[in-house]
C-alpha cells in the first residue's frame, strides 16, 4: 500500500525542545525508523511490533488533518518520528507551503532526502554513545549536503559524561551549525511518572559540566514537554 506510514499526528501544542522551543506546533509522527536507540522516548513509532498501530495515509490525508486541527490557520508543523527521512514527506511540504504552513524536520542524519531543501528548519539530531547506535558521518554529511540553504542546527542528548565529551567532538566537526543540548530522559515510559526534580537536577549537572569546563557555545535547554506533561503522548 502507498502512502505514509503516520504513528500521530496531534496539536496544537508547543515544540518542547531544540532550537524552536515553544513555538506553537503540529506534529506528525511518522512510523519506523533505521535505529534502535536504547533510551528511545518514542517506540510506539519506532519498534514495528507497534506498526498495527500506525496509519498509511495520503498526503492530502495528512494535510486535510493539519488543516482541521490548526482551524485553518497556518503554523509551524514538527516531522518527527521514528525518523520521517525514511519516507517522503516532499509532496507534504510543498501543499502545506502553498497553505502558509512552515515545515521543520528532525532526524539523526542517516538518510538524506532531496526534500530536507524545502524545510523551514532542518533539526539534525545525531545520537550520542549512550544511544547504543553509531554514526556514520558520511550519511551525516549527506544530509546536510541534501538541505542546501534550508536553516539548520543540531541538538543532542546528554545522559553523561561521555555523552558529553562526544557532543563536544561534534560541535567541533560542525563549527558552522547551531547547538542544542538537553538532558535525557531515564524514565521516558507512558506509564511511569515524571520526577520534575531529578530531571531539574540533571539539567543542574549538564549546565555545570559544560560551562564549568568554559564551553560556551551551546544553548543549554530542558526537555519542556516532559516538565509540563511528562511522558504522557500526543501532546
Amino acid at each position: 500500500m502507498s502512502g505514509l506510514r503516520i504513528a500521530e499526528i496531534f496539536g496544537p501544542t508547543i515544540q518542547g525542545e531544540g532550537a524552536l522551543i515553544g513555538e506553537p506546533t503540529l506534529f506528525v509522527r511518522a512510523g519506523g525508523c533505521d535505529y534502535r536507540c536504547v533510551w528511545c522516548d518514542s517506540p510506539h513509532a519506532v519498534d514495528n511490533r507497534h506498526r498495527h498501530g500506525w496509519a498509511m495515509m495520503t498526503t492530502a490525508e495528512v494535510m486535510a488533518q493539519l488543516v482541521a486541527l490548526s482551524g485553518g490557520q497556518p503554523m509551524l508543523v514538527s516531522l518527527s518520528g521514528g525518523n520521517p527521512a525514511i519516507q517522503d514527506f516532499g509532496p507534504l511540504i510543498g501543499l502545506g507551503h502553498g497553505q502558509g504552513y512552515r515545515f521543520a524536520c528532525e532526524t539523526q542524519g542517516s538518510v538524506a532526502r532531496d526534500w530536507f531543501a524545502a524545510l523551514d528548519m532542518l533539526v539534525l539530531s545525531p545520537k550520542p554513545p549512550s544511544s547504543g547506535e553509531v554514526v556514520d558521518w558520511a550519511r551525516f554529511d549527506a544530509c546536510l549536503a541534501a538541505a542546501g540553504d534550508a536553516p539548520k542546527g543540531l541538538k543532542i542528548v546528554v545522559f553523561d559524561q561521555t555523552d558529553l565529551d562526544w557532543a563536544r567532538e561534534v560541535a567541533g566537526r560542525y563549527p558552522q551549525l547551531a547547538l542544542c543540548l538537553q538532558p535525557g530522559n531515564p524514565d521516558s515510559d507512558p506509564a511511569m511518572p515524571v520526577d520534575p526534580g531529578a530531571l531539574a537536577q540533571r539539567l543542574d549537572w549538564l549546565v555545570a559540566a559544560t560551562l564549568g569546563r568554559g564551553w560556551l557555545r551551546p544553548r543549554i535547554l530542558p526537555q519542556l514537554h516532559v516538565l509540563i506533561w511528562g511522558n504522557k503522548r500526543g501532546v
